[in-house]
């Protein structure tokens, strides 16, 4: 029987933390070491995880154990960085960060610390040997799992997407744009051709295509919704649909989670899952590309989880094998 490997969750109240924890109390060769939370110290993750009542007597810890394999870092964006600064960690604990704090490659070093970007779609052989990871975001693993295959072949140019996500993107914390009074029946744009995934998107088309002129021009949306990213992408292509719809399964062949739809995609296909699915429309020289994702899985935790696995050499898709909400 293989030896499980002990995990560290830091920042366990949050939405990211708690679907982590949700996964990792199944996963059949990890186990939970600890759940760090300064504002839940010696509370039961139940208080917090209502949904765990019956999964776990675990309680919350403000004390890091230095002899755990990884530590997941689920803290806000910047929180990372002052954390590995502020706390002396062994240089044996492999790290996968779910920030934004090292995802571009001008940050990708800290310290004798390298991160590599974690999508496993692109990075799968980097990702098996690296030491430290850098979860990408949910908007920006949305949009670039529908654009690989289109960088792969050199064809981007100008990109027009649009996106929708649910409110659970937004992290735990209440704001004037989560309350449901506010969010029900309602839909708004925010960080019109500003968000702050489209640097790490940019950097990682160019990994495949160069900087060859490739413009993401992206509107994202406020969903009334709790889960989910559903994405839709138009360039101009002169390639034919077949020919296309080939390009991506070809592209995809190995993904264990990306599949491409004959048939046209919805939300409820992907939510609850660590799946991305994928739809090719063309009308004339207009193709566009759509794209769903979980946004606390695919596009945070089970991502997290899957370069964990690929990390310490389980089958990728070990603890992710999950049943989508459909109804």
């Amino acid at each position: 029987m293989q030896s499980k490997i002990k995990v560290g969750i830091i920042g366990g109240a949050g939405y990211t933390g708690g679907e982590l924890i949700r996964l990792l109390l199944h996963h059949p060769y990890a186990t939970i070491h600890f759940v760090h939370s300064n504002s839940h110290a010696e509370q039961p993750i139940t208080s917090v995880h209502t949904d765990l009542i019956g999964e776990t007597t675990l309680v919350f810890s403000n004390t890091l154990l230095q002899d755990a394999d990884v530590y997941f870092l689920c803290v806000g964006h910047g929180a990372a960085k002052k954390f590995l600064e502020e706390n002396t960690i062994s240089p044996s604990i492999r790290i996968i960060d779910l920030s934004q704090d090292f995802r571009l490659k001008q940050h990708a070093q800290m310290g004798n610390r390298t991160f590599v970007y974690g999508l496993p779609e692109l990075n799968k052989k980097a990702i098996q040997t690296a030491h430290h990871i850098a979860n990408p975001g949910c908007f920006a693993t949305t949009i670039e799992l529908g654009l690989l295959p289109l960088a792969n072949a050199g064809i981007l140019a100008d990109v027009f997407t649009t996106g929708i996500t649910g409110s659970t993107g937004a992290g735990q914390a209440p704001s004037a744009t989560t309350h449901f009074s506010w969010r029900a029946n309602n839909i708004s744009a925010y960080k019109t051709l500003q968000h702050q995934h489209l640097h790490e998107i940019g950097e990682t088309l160019e990994q495949l295509q160069g900087n060859d002129g490739i413009a993401i021009h992206f509107i994202p949306w406020r969903g009334d919704f709790a889960r989910g990213i559903f994405v839709s992408s138009m360039i101009d292509c002169a390639f034919p649909l077949h020919e296309l719809k080939e390009m991506y399964q070809l592209y995809y062949k190995d993904a264990a989670f990306t599949y491409v739809a004959d048939n046209m995609i919805d939300l409820k296909q992907v939510v609850n899952t660590n799946k991305c699915v994928i739809h090719l429309e063309k009308q004339g020289n207009k193709l566009v590309v759509h794209s769903a994702l979980d946004n606390l899985l695919k596009g945070a935790s089970g991502q997290a989880v899957q370069n964990m696995n690929l990390l310490f050499g389980f089958p990728e898709t070990t603890g992710l094998q999950l049943k989508a909400a459909a109804f």
